[in-house]
């Protein structure tokens, strides 16, 4: 598969350690909701990519574009941050590629 990448999208308002800690809790949560489609893709290629929105509206925004879209996704809300989304995770595949081309890299702040 051309785009069999995972995408980890966080949020830039949380600090770099945050962004990392928040993605790895929603990586787990598609491994267990997702589990045909996450062996798969960690059989076919396990590459991460890590990216990030501005705050959690943009993630919210983000997040029903996909479920539009039919892609298979997880969120993690966090119960430090009031149950706040803080990160998302999207499925491999073209349409996740095309909806994340143009966001930025995460823990780059």
């Amino acid at each position: 598969m051309k785009n069999d990448k995972m995408f980890l999208i966080t949020r830039l308002d949380l600090s770099p350690g945050q962004q990392a800690v928040q993605s790895a809790h929603v990586l787990t949560e598609f491994i267990f909701e997702h589990q045909y489609e996450a062996s798969r893709w960690k059989n076919e290629s396990n590459t991460i990519v890590l990216l990030a929105v501005d705050n959690e509206n943009q993630l919210l925004q983000l997040l029903n574009q996909a479920r539009q879209q039919l892609i298979s996704n997880s969120l993690f809300k966090e119960p430090d941050l009031q149950d706040a989304i803080t990160a998302i995770a999207l499925a491999p595949g073209n349409a996740t590629y095309k909806l994340c081309k143009t966001l930025s890299l995460a823990l780059n702040k």
